[in-house]
Parts: C-alpha cells; structure tokens; sequence
C-alpha cells in the first residue's frame, strides 16, 4: 500500500491543463496512506534450482530484465558488463564493485518508476525551460496564474484552496533542500514522492495529521481514524471490518495505549520501519559471486556469474534442452 500523494501528483496523474485546479475532495483515503515498499520481485527466490528470475527483476528492475531476456547470452554479458562499469563509475571508480555501489544500483534499478514519473511532469512544470522547476513555476502550472491578492477569486471555496496552495508551498519548501526555490529533478523527486526520502518524513507525518485530526488537538483519535477509513450512512450498522480496524488502532496503532495517535506513532503507521531489500539481495549477489572472498566483486566474477546477475531465454531455452537431452 502506498502512502497518499500530494495533490499535486494526482494532478498530474489526472493530467489536468494548466489552467484546471485540483479538487480539495481528490485523492485516496485509509489504506492508501501506508507506504510499504513494493517486494524487489513477485518471483520466488529459488536459486538453488537454478531458478535466477528474483535475482534478474531485483538487479535489472522488471521491465528492463524483460528486455534482458529476449537478448543473446553474448548480448546479455556485454550489456553488464557495461552496467558494471557504471557501478564502479557511480561510487569510488576503484575497478572494483563494492557491496555498497551493488546496493546503491539495485536501489536506483528499483525506482525507475518514480523517476519516469518525475521526467512525465518535468516539462509540465518547468516552463521557460531552464532545467529547474522554481516554486512559481510550480504553483502557476497547477493552480492557475493569479495576480497577488486575488488568489482563488474566481472559485467557491477559496479558502480551501488557499490551504491546499499553502500546504503546497510548505512541501516544496522542505524538499528544497539548498533553499533557493528552485527544485532539480533530485528535489521535485522528493515533493512528488516523499515517502521515499528520510528527510521528508516529518512532512508526510504533518499532512497526514492534518488530515486526519478534525479536532485540532495534534493527535488522532480512533473515530477520526475511522472516518478516515468508512462512513456511515443513516440506520446504516457498522460492517464487521471497521471494527477489525479498531482493534488494529488499539492493538498496533496506538504503541503507548493512550487511546491516541501521536506523530512518532502516526510515522510508525504511515512510514513503518522496513527491511533493507536492496542491501539484503546486494549481499546475496555478492556472496554468490565473491569467488576469491575478498569482500568486493571484480568484473570478471560478476560476469562469470552473470546468468545470476541477467540472463538470458536464450540460456534458459539452451539449458532446457541440454536437461531433456540428458534425460534422454
């Protein structure tokens, strides 16, 4: 489940003109406020019979070792090495790859996606073409221009967009990390998507209280975390799941059993701690194809490993009639 995204993504989901506003009623609710990080692999992780394709969409992300699959065995080793050459070129260019640059390149394999998302706004938003997106770019593109004083004249709930405008502005604020009020692609990444960065996390905590603490004491009780989720009709009972999440609110929500949500406990719920996975599959690899167990890969024992890392159908498909021959 992924956290809520800003309005402003769900804009551009929705890819609204540069005129059009966001609705203040837009985006998901309950569920969709939980970030959990997607597994690097549906498939099993079954090395042991020769099954590599875990391996393969965690090293190459899925889309790309789908293309990876289609090559040659020959093509196959060329393209990584060439990967390897980035890896070292990315982290100390030592000739050698490190446990912390193979991390480093799952990590970055992984979020191919939000970087494509980032790449499909970017030209929506910087619009004289500089090569940064400034907060006025920013705001302009997605609320409409406005001359100063008149914001939101022209709509019946100016209030409600002025808050949205203003909650906006804190975020860019935050992810502008180097305070000049303009956002590289780096800093537009962690507007857009900050769930994915550590220090964004106290903003996703603010929103999400915000949200969900109509009483403005700065806690969330378990009726307002349950409006989040399910609302009643009139006469209407309470399905069997809503108090399922009740019990989930006392049981697992609420860590000190004060009957509330605090922001360390709403972070705990919204942004849980979670494993590694990068770290974990790059200690695998490394482990696997450290022949001389030195603690770091050279290029030759990536590529002598290299249906672990790639591989090919063409491989699989060679292999498969090498066994059935045998059989034979």
């Amino acid at each position: 489940m992924m956290w809520q995204p800003s309005l402003l993504l769900l804009l551009l989901l929705l890819r609204r003109g540069a005129q059009g506003k966001p609705s203040p009623d837009a985006g998901p609710h309950g569920q969709g406020r939980v970030h959990q990080a997607a597994p690097l692999s549906e498939a099993p992780h079954d090395d042991a019979h020769g099954n590599f394709q875990y391996d393969h969409e965690a090293f190459l992300g899925r889309e790309v070792a789908k293309e990876f699959d289609q090559l040659s065995p020959e093509e196959s080793q060329a393209r990584l090495g060439r990967i390897v050459d980035r890896m070292d070129r990315a982290g100390d260019g030592d000739g050698w790859v490190s446990l912390a640059e193979l991390r480093a390149w799952i990590a970055h394999t992984q979020q191919r996606h939000i970087r494509d998302s980032v790449t499909a706004a970017w030209n929506t938003y910087d619009t004289d073409r500089d090569g940064r997106v400034g907060w006025e770019e920013l705001r302009n593109a997605t609320y409409g221009h406005y001359a100063p004083g008149e914001e939101f004249h022209d709509v019946e709930d100016a209030e409600t967009y002025k808050k949205m405008l203003a909650r906006d502005e804190r975020r860019f604020r935050v992810a502008d990390q180097d305070g000049d009020s303009m956002a590289t692609r780096e800093e537009l990444t962690a507007f857009l998507h900050p769930e994915e960065f550590p220090h964004m996390r106290d903003i996703v905590i603010a929103e999400t209280l915000e949200d969900l603490d109509k009483n403005k004491d700065g806690y969330v009780q378990v009726d307002e975390y349950i409006a989040d989720l399910y609302s009643a009709e009139p006469g209407e009972e309470e399905p069997a799941w809503v108090q399922t999440e009740r019990e989930q609110f006392r049981d697992f929500r609420d860590l000190n059993k004060d009957g509330r949500l605090d922001g360390s406990e709403v972070g705990h719920w919204v942004l849980p701690p979670a494993q590694d996975q990068p770290l974990v599959e790059a200690n695998h690899l490394l482990h696997e194809s450290d022949t001389d167990k030195d603690g770091r890969l050279s290029k030759a024992e990536i590529l002598s490993n290299w249906n672990m890392f790639v591989g090919s159908q063409a491989t699989n498909y060679g292999e498969d009639l090498t066994r059935h021959h045998d059989e034979l």
